[in-house]
């Protein structure tokens, strides 16, 4: 009986040592990661958030004010990527359609791609354009503000804030080329007419200016430079959406009042993948906007941002650590607020969902190599960090991947809020933090 209980007593032991001796790496990082943050002097002058932890031991490293909010800027993109793996995994819904007799009548789904300046998705142009029947676009679907909440108005004339619509054309914006200096080309070209010299501006480089509520663009009597590029948001309407698609078509197109049916067929248009890496790499705002639409219309819901973000939440994100306010698809919004705790979470999701390591790393920024992370870090044929940058007046974040030299797949979620150093500033010590832990672990 002694020896049996001295053989148990061993084992114990034995299981205790191990224990022990599996935790201590972790132990030795959070220390470790514990002094770059206590040694900074820039990490102690404004709020920030980080949690770091191990894919393999599924366990959290370390933390500080991990349960803490923060605004995510374009953090909120991991949000709205996360739910189009989960709703729209193969390809996104380019339009709804029933047939009737001699007509044909469709409703938009907020498909973003569609024409698109790097998508380019045409299915659904392809497919009206082949149709030998009248057309009816029947409008009324979104249930929103051409703007999100808590978007700045005054940025209504920048690239990155076009205005949200059920069946979006030309990502919403009017593109301005000039290849050699003192040309100008307008696409869509049914917006030629829409554009004047400004006679009295005193600009000094030339900019095209839009008038806020309606689709006048004024420009000074000023020569564009070469190779000069400029794409202003213009003021939507469903007049405006049927004269581009009557234009692109070249046919008729009528409106109607008509509720889509439950029977409406379903015409699919871009890869999902390749429309989630227009969302991550370059961090488009509006096609993380139109894919929340794009997912009420999978779901069967009224196409809002709220109600569809409300959906996604309890279907989705239960296994959250903090319930996120999540107020829009981009981030655009300081609404939005997350903690670091809750974005490892999701960054352990999308990874699990995926499954795929190569497949998901393809969709996010590297380090040195694409995306926004491409300048943030030296140049490499082989990234270590693969994430999603977040950036608004005053808020720096990144949220992703690391891969370190001995092989760990870490986690990590690195927020900065509030501060009044330069962002340039804190991206440097935010990537001197992740490149030490690429270094060491």
């Amino acid at each position: 009986m002694n020896k049996f209980r001295t053989k148990i007593i061993a084992i114990g032991a034995m299981c205790l040592v191990s224990v022990f001796y599996a935790c201590k790496p972790n132990q030795i990082i959070a220390k470790k990661v514990a002094k770059q943050f206590k040694n900074s002097t820039m990490l102690g002058k404004y709020q920030v958030g980080f949690a770091l932890y191990d894919m393999a031991g599924s366990e959290m490293i370390f933390q500080k004010d991990a349960d803490k909010y923060f605004t995510p800027a374009s953090n909120t993109k991991l949000f709205t990527f996360y739910a189009g793996l989960k709703i729209a995994p193969d390809s996104i819904p380019s339009l709804r359609y029933i047939e009737k007799g001699d007509s044909l009548i469709f409703w938009g789904t907020g498909d973003p791609s569609l024409l698109h300046t790097a998508l380019k998705g045409t299915k659904a142009i392809d497919f009206l354009k082949s149709s030998d029947k009248k057309l009816f676009f029947a409008n009324g679907r979104y249930k929103g503000n051409f703007f999100g909440n808590g978007w700045s108005w005054d940025d209504y004339n920048d690239y990155y804030q076009p205005e949200i619509t059920e069946l979006p054309l030309f990502d919403n914006v009017v593109l301005v080329t000039a290849k050699q200096a003192g040309e100008m080309t307008i696409t869509p070209k049914a917006f030629n007419s829409c554009f004047s010299a400004d006679s009295i501006s005193k600009a000094t480089k030339f900019s095209v200016q839009r008038e806020f509520l309606v689709n006048k663009f004024h420009y000074p009597l000023i020569k564009t430079t070469a190779n000069y590029e400029q794409q202003i948001p213009f003021k939507t309407s469903t007049g405006t959406t049927l004269t581009l698609l009557a234009d692109t078509l070249k046919k008729e197109i009528q409106l109607i009042n008509y509720e889509l049916p439950r029977g409406a067929k379903t015409i699919y248009s871009t890869k999902s993948d390749d429309v989630f890496r227009q969302l991550m790499l370059p961090s488009d705002n509006f096609v993380a906007e139109q894919l929340l639409l794009t997912y009420a219309d999978k779901l069967g819901l009224e196409m809002s941002t709220p109600k569809v973000i409300v959906a996604i939440k309890e279907k989705y994100l239960t296994e959250l650590p903090d319930q996120p306010k999540w107020i829009d698809g981009s981030g655009l919004s300081r609404g939005n607020l997350f903690t670091p705790r809750s974005l490892i979470k999701l960054l352990d999701l999308i990874y699990k969902e995926v499954n795929n390591q190569d497949r998901l790393f393809s969709m996010l920024p590297a380090g040195g190599k694409s995306g926004t992370l491409r300048n943030a870090y030296p140049k490499t044929d082989t990234p270590f960090v693969y994430g999603k940058t977040g950036t608004l007046s005053g808020v720096h974040n990144q949220s992703g991947y690391v891969l370190t030299k001995k092989g760990k797949l870490l986690l990590y979620s690195f927020m900065n809020n509030n501060y009044v150093q330069s962002t340039t500033e804190v991206r440097k010590e935010m990537v001197r933090v992740v490149t030490y832990l690429h270094d060491n672990f």
